[in-house]
């Protein structure tokens, strides 16, 4: 069973940078596809990015595209979310989730919330204008 733990929320500017950083449990880590998500106050869970099981693929909403990069470790059991050029509306709790049946991430079956297996706590952002 796969086990996840977000980090590195906090609080930033507008135009500044924050990286998060979701932290695995488990030796099938690299079986997984990994997504992140985010929900804003009085919004539903929305799709942010994902990265493929080996790592050499990357999908991201267009919200985000050109600001945020999703990165794994796969010798750390890591995967990141490096954020630029934040926005007051990027402010929202962020959620990492692994998938076990995501092979091609350029689908629209990784934004679907309901492919995920399993999901982290989630860590506040606050972008501040």
């Amino acid at each position: 069973q796969l086990q996840l733990l977000e980090s590195g929320g906090g609080l930033v500017q507008a135009g500044g940078s924050l990286r998060l950083s979701c932290a695995a449990s488990g030796r099938i880590f690299s079986r997984y596809a990994m997504g992140w998500f985010r929900q804003a106050p009085g919004k539903e869970r929305e799709f942010v990015g994902i990265i493929s099981a080996i790592g050499e693929s990357t999908y991201y909403a267009d919200s985000v595209k050109g600001r945020f990069t999703v990165l794994r470790d796969h010798a750390k059991n890591t995967v990141g979310l490096q954020m630029n050029s934040l926005k007051p509306e990027d402010t929202a709790v962020y959620y990492c989730a692994g998938a076990y049946a995501i092979v091609d991430v350029h689908t629209t079956h990784s934004t679907d919330q309901g492919v995920y297996d399993v999901w982290g706590q989630g860590t506040q952002v606050t972008v501040s204008s």
